[in-house]
């Protein structure tokens, strides 16, 4: 299976009066994220991992005693991670639909108590890593974080919501403000019909 790097679902400027920058993108997308499809494609090229799938990659190489993981994981986990991300986002005003907005309530007690969370964890990641709204294998929703490329897909879970937490996803645009980045991704950046879509 080819790993390529997969369009923005929207122009590189389309987002900057969200708050995220055409260079931005430019500089995640179109170099990070293709370093990392460009790795994934070559480490699996000839391996046992060809021709398995993006999900059969990750959770097949995840480590979950190691402090350092492989290679082939990190570089498999950020390809899915952003293909995700980018999807997760979107250009306007997104209305939170009424189905997503009862399940956040009806887990966090109110959808401003599930943001908080949501910031908090991603402000308190120490280093590189990423924030998570997930549904759990019992159905429920909750926030996670998690470091370096590790996702929902380690844990069994579904990833509804991720924010990118590592510097280069917000340097260009907030410098070292992350909670400021994620107050605005949560506020401004966030494709709500997306995440809906995903339970």
């Amino acid at each position: 299976m080819a790993f390529e790097l997969p369009d923005l679902p929207y122009s590189h400027d389309a987002l900057a009066d969200n708050g995220m920058s055409r260079e931005t993108l430019e500089y995640h997308h179109d170099i990070h994220h293709k370093a990392y499809a460009d790795k994934t494609a070559e480490m699996t090229s000839g391996s046992e991992w060809e021709g398995k799938s993006i999900e059969e990659i990750v959770k097949g190489t995840y480590d979950k005693g190691a402090v350092a993981q492989s290679g082939l994981f990190n570089n498999a986990s950020q390809y899915w991670n952003h293909c995700q991300f980018w999807e997760m986002m979107g250009p306007g005003e997104s209305k939170m639909p009424s189905e997503l907005e009862t399940a956040i309530t009806d887990s966090f007690g109110s959808v401003d108590k599930f943001k908080e969370e949501f910031a908090a964890k991603g402000g308190g990641q120490f280093g590189s890593g990423w924030a998570w709204l997930v549904k759990d294998s019992d159905g429920g929703l909750k926030v996670t974080s998690t470091e370096n490329g590790v996702n929902p897909l380690c844990f069994g879970q579904t990833a509804l919501l991720g924010c990118d937490v590592w510097e280069h996803s917000y340097y260009i645009d907030f410098r070292n403000k992350r909670p400021a980045y994620l107050s605005n991704f949560l506020e401004k950046l966030v494709n709500w019909e997306s995440v809906a879509s995903r339970m």
